[in-house]
């Protein structure tokens, strides 16, 4: 992990990623997204801990965080947030009655966490994280962000800016989402 210098608050910024278990479209199914910018609040609120860019997939999020405070553990913050997800994720499936893929969820459970009393498997246990130490890497991985939801097998819409759970209206034409305000990365030195 990166740590903070005196001169230098980008050396607290990491792109991380976490996916749903088996890459199934958890938050699309459960209609969860609000779910994760309730964990962005938290993270802003509780935690002086700032999203500077992201984007939730119908199976996987990716998001930049600038964590203030050296002392935050990102391990504890991203575990804790997967684990509050998880909790409303079921509970939405359960309501739906989608049976099949709580099945799913259950037999992903290992011996050992059915021993620690987990029952559903929703997110891979792993998490991606990397520390920023360039603002070029930066402007990269913001790039790659807010291209994800029309790279590949996606389409989800014609223009990148216009995927309402992405930071990439605000970079691209001053717009919230409407769901979750982030600070620009420019304006870091202001926190």
């Amino acid at each position: 992990m990166a740590t903070k210098t005196e001169h230098s608050p980008k050396y607290s910024l990491y792109f991380c990623t976490f996916t749903c278990y088996k890459w199934l479209k958890l938050f699309e199914e459960a209609n969860a997204y609000m779910m994760v910018y309730d964990w962005f609040k938290y993270l802003k609120n509780k935690k002086n801990v700032v999203v500077i860019a992201f984007v939730i997939m119908p199976n996987h999020c990716h998001l930049i965080l600038h964590l203030a405070d050296p002392l935050l553990s990102l391990n504890k913050l991203v575990a804790n947030g997967k684990r509050f997800m998880a909790y409303g994720i079921i509970e939405r499936l359960k309501k739906a009655s989608k049976n099949n893929l709580l099945k799913i969820l259950r037999m992903g459970v290992s011996e050992v966490d059915k021993s620690k009393k987990q029952k559903h498997r929703v997110f891979e246990p792993s998490f991606d994280a990397k520390p920023i130490y360039s603002e070029k890497f930066l402007e990269q991985k913001i790039d790659y962000i807010h291209q994800n939801p029309v790279r590949g097998k996606w389409n989800l819409v014609d223009d990148y800016s216009k995927y309402q759970h992405s930071s990439a209206a605000f970079y691209e034409m001053n717009q919230s989402n409407g769901y979750f305000d982030i600070v620009h990365y420019k304006d870091l030195d202001e926190i």
